[in-house]
């Protein structure tokens, strides 16, 4: 069915560009290539991670690293997850891309975003076995009102260009938190804590898990998520984002 959806979902976009004709979402100028939605100015701009980085939390290191390194926070809390990826920073033009699909209704911006998150993926998780992909959920009120989740979208899209099962039957939210956005990392923390269940633990166990998310800040939602699942008995969590905060 994801693969279905996905090929329809081009199928819109190729009607819908002979009718208003693609221009850059950062700028407004032609993007110079068909099926994009940045140009290549624009898109010059990301900032990709590459290394150092720490190998547990993928978070960027200052200066210099000649061995595999850990992240003081990594130390000190232990995430649940096996890793954490991203693509870029959460900076400049991916900062309002981000803005733009997960707060402005702009979904074709899919496409372009899940092209980041594959391009991560091919780097830093070509040598895992996945089975499956989840995604971070949104509480139901929420999403009634956004009409979408924004990290359920690019889970589905990369679940197809993966050809790994994308399941809804991983995480659902059960408490309406208050939003990460100011909150210091130990009140991200609290404020996310008990906040998901497993929906289907016999179908959690045993297997390595992708997690999937808009943006990783201090990675207390991702960490959380990861809690309850490897609590529900999965073989592995590992986490993919768009951006890094």
């Amino acid at each position: 069915m994801t693969a279905i959806r996905l090929r329809l979902g081009q199928l819109g976009e190729t009607l819908a560009d002979v009718f208003y004709p693609r221009c850059c979402a950062v700028c407004g100028a032609d993007p110079g290539a068909d099926g994009v939605h940045v140009c290549w100015d624009c898109r010059s701009g990301f900032e990709w991670l590459a290394a150092p980085i720490c190998e547990w939390c993928g978070d960027p290191i200052e200066g210099r690293a000649d061995a595999a390194f850990t992240c003081s926070w990594c130390i000190r809390h232990g995430p649940r997850f096996d890793r954490a990826r991203s693509a870029v920073r959460f900076r400049g033009n991916v900062r309002e891309l981000l803005h733009g699909f997960k707060y402005g209704n702009m979904t074709w911006l899919r496409a372009e975003l899940v092209r980041l998150l594959h391009a991560a993926y091919e780097v830093h998780y070509a040598d895992c076995r996945m089975d499956a992909v989840v995604s971070v959920p949104l509480y139901p009120r929420r999403e009634r009102e956004r009409s979408y989740n924004q990290a359920q979208l690019l889970a589905d899209a990369l679940s197809g260009m993966l050809g790994i099962p994308s399941s809804p039957r991983g995480l659902r939210r059960v408490r309406d938190t208050q939003t990460q956005t100011n909150l210091r990392a130990n009140q991200r923390r609290q404020n996310v804590r008990g906040a998901f269940e497993v929906v289907t633990p016999d179908w959690v166990e045993g297997r390595r898990l992708l997690l999937v998310d808009d943006v990783m800040t201090t990675g207390a939602t991702v960490d959380e998520c990861s809690r309850v699942l490897k609590a529900a008995g999965a073989a592995g969590v590992y986490v993919l984002s768009v951006a890094r905060g």
